[in-house]
């Protein structure tokens, strides 16, 4: 995420850091992303709101600002081949937003490619509520035993873990956290 954030700032000629200020420590900023993430702010609300903080034009600023953010491929793949296997594979995030500009679509990385897809904008939910990782497992249909969870926000692991799920921390190399989660299928059997 953080190297999408410093292409966004080159694209938009804004000065190193801006972006994440405005996401992170702007109090505006903070409060209209947590709104998004639970639906009670739209995604052009988000637009509006960050484009102010930044100085610069908000249209169609959530496409412009993850333009440079894609799936890990060493991660997908891994997802691939758990689906191959047989074991159900899930999206659970906290939301950008989905309308007018649906990132995961975008990405690829919709219904069409999991099990089970749980936004927070659509669950009025945002990690780290347990309450978000309890809908996730039951959209599964599966208990927390059966289940790994990858983040790469450490404080998003506890509460998953005390549902009984496996976590893994990714961090910045995706070869290391696709490799870790190849080992853990050689030893699952499919849901």
């Amino acid at each position: 995420m953080r190297l999408n954030g410093e292409a966004f700032e080159r694209s938009e000629g804004l000065r190193p850091g801006a972006y994440f200020h405005a996401l992170n420590e702007n109090e505006e900023g903070v409060a209209v992303y947590a709104a998004l993430e639970v639906g009670e702010a739209t995604q052009e609300d988000w637009n509006r709101v960050i484009g102010g903080i930044l100085n610069i034009d908000s249209t169609d600023l959530m496409r412009r600002a993850l333009a440079n953010l894609h799936p890990e491929p060493q991660i997908v793949a891994a997802a691939q081949r758990a689906r191959e296997a047989g074991i159900k594979v899930a999206m659970l995030s906290n939301s950008f937003g989905i309308e007018p500009y649906n990132p995961y679509a975008d990405k690829g990385m919709w219904n069409d490619f999991f099990d089970a897809v749980v936004l927070s904008e659509l669950e009025g939910v945002r990690k780290p509520s347990s309450l978000i990782y309890q809908r996730a497992l039951e959209a599964l249909g599966l208990p927390g035993s059966e289940c790994v969870f990858v983040d790469d926000h450490a404080d998003n692991l506890p509460p998953a873990e005390a549902l009984g799920i496996r976590t893994v921390h990714h961090t910045t190399d995706p070869v290391a956290t696709a490799s870790f989660l190849n080992s853990l299928l050689l030893h699952r059997t499919p849901a």
